[in-house]
């Protein structure tokens, strides 16, 4: 059987790895002053940097369509995949995993699967990532889903913004509401819990907010053999400075990606902010002990 693996834009994969594996990336849309079009294909992120940088602009985002999915997955079956496992942001940031499911309802459920990551960004990405490479493998589709939902469920998506004013305004702050009192006086690290941006700790400033990122990575990563992703929108040189440190904090890193945030999450936490994905490796599960028959815990019969 063979798996094709959509996801949408949001999902922020190397353009390489999207290659590699065939990944179907189908894209979510953004509204800038005078003019609307698909991330990263018309509208990049340094436009989205630049309006929102722009006093009295606004940024807006929206789903792909039913009907882009719709076609992204009768693509994908007419060039000889027999099902399609969809791989998609938290359902609680974006309509876009409800689309898929239209979508899905339309070719079949039977032959679509479509998958809520509960995350976003490389949160989503990791297990777009490790799906492709189970399909590549030969895994069921079942077997892919499976794959994707417990990488998500094991992976943390930790940032900071320079405000939480453009969270605010997208509606996707969540309980980190509560933080807006204070953001003028606070760098918030936040982090996305089951789907919704939650604040993980408040710090005073800048430089303290890096050194908790990086910690807190250290904390998730649980080991080596872990997946890494740096991001930033506006803050390159941020960024890899950040990345240097995991890199040193974190021997043994499977791999790491540095990359700019697109238009739809980047008009949400606004220039400035970075962030840490990471994808803990996969623990096997432990060998059940076997007590040999007379030993003192299973003495046995006389």
């Amino acid at each position: 059987m063979s798996v094709a693996v959509v996801t949408d834009s949001t999902a922020y994969l190397p353009p390489d790895v999207v290659a590699r594996y065939g990944i179907e990336v189908v894209p979510c849309y953004v509204v800038l002053a005078g003019r609307s079009g698909r991330e990263g294909e018309e509208i990049t992120p340094e436009d989205v940097a630049r309006a929102l940088g722009t006093r009295g602009q606004r940024v807006s985002t929206s789903r792909p369509t039913p009907g882009d999915f719709v076609a992204a997955y009768r693509r994908r079956l007419a060039e000889g995949a027999d099902r399609v496992v969809s791989v998609h942001l938290s359902a609680d940031l974006s309509g876009t995993w409800d689309a898929a499911r239209l979508a899905a309802g339309q070719v079949g459920e039977h032959v679509v699967t479509v998958v809520d990551t509960r995350s976003t960004a490389m949160g989503t990405g990791f297990a777009v990532l490790a799906a492709a490479r189970a399909a590549a493998e030969g895994a069921t589709a079942q077997e892919v889903a499976a794959v994707a939902n417990g990488t998500a469920a094991r992976t943390r998506t930790l940032f900071v913004v320079d405000t939480l004013e453009h969270l605010r305004r997208g509606g996707r702050i969540g309980p980190a509401a509560s933080l807006l009192g204070t953001a003028l006086s606070i760098k918030p690290l936040l982090h996305v819990v089951d789907g919704t941006v939650v604040p993980l700790e408040r710090v005073r400033t800048t430089g303290r907010a890096m050194t908790r990122l990086v910690q807190r990575a250290v904390e998730a990563a649980g080991g080596a053999g872990a997946s890494v992703a740096v991001h930033h929108l506006a803050a390159a040189d941020r960024a890899e400075k950040l990345a240097a440190q995991l890199r040193e904090a974190l021997p043994g890193i499977r791999e790491m990606h540095v990359s700019e945030l697109g238009a739809v999450i980047g008009a949400h936490v606004g220039p400035g902010a970075v962030g840490v994905v990471v994808a803990p490796a996969e623990v096997a599960p432990e060998e059940p002990e076997h007590t040999p028959e007379g030993t003192a815990e299973d003495p046995g019969e006389g």
